[in-house]
């Protein structure tokens, strides 16, 4: 009997299969809930023959930007003001660049504490986030080239990079 339980287990075995493990995916995607849009396109204006500038009186085109926030108290906005052409003639002089981005429209009222409490450092500025809604910046750019020296012919192109940073 006992070669019996035996060979009937061995017999078994030969049958039984081996379980490997199975990786099964989990797949999703994240929607942003900060979306960013160009609402306005920026140029410079002439105003002498060493300066650029956004600024209207300058003949120039204040560049604008739009936040549309979805959801409240999770971005935060960064926005950055040129400190250099991404295209220009050959500068061999001294570049002053100033600038500034400041909140010119909101869709709610407490919105306007993005302005007030907004930080800013280097070409940066930052704004919290926490209510939901629309919001424009409008970005000023402005260049000085030398002492006294004039700006080389030729078209000069700069970037305002816009960014929607999760807290």
């Amino acid at each position: 009997m006992f070669t019996k339980v035996l060979a009937l287990a061995i017999g078994l075995s030969t049958f039984a299969t081996v379980a490997y493990p199975l990786d099964t995916l989990i797949m999703g995607t994240v929607q942003p809930k900060c979306s960013i849009y160009t609402a306005r396109q920026g140029v410079y204006g002439n105003p002498t023959p060493n300066a650029l500038s956004t600024d209207p009186a300058d003949g120039g085109v204040t560049p604008r930007v739009r936040f549309d926030i979805a959801q409240a108290d999770y971005y935060l906005a960064r926005v950055t003001w040129p400190n250099e052409f991404s295209s220009s003639p050959t500068l061999d002089d001294a570049m002053n660049w100033t600038g500034e981005a400041v909140v010119t429209e909101i869709t709610d009222p407490l919105m306007a504490d993005f302005e007030t409490n907004k930080v800013e450092y280097n070409n940066v500025t930052e704004f919290d986030l926490d209510v939901a809604g629309t919001m424009w910046v409008s970005v000023t750019s402005n260049f000085e080239y030398g002492y006294n020296k004039a700006l080389p012919p030729g078209n000069y192109t700069a970037i305002v990079t816009a960014e929607c940073i999760a807290k």
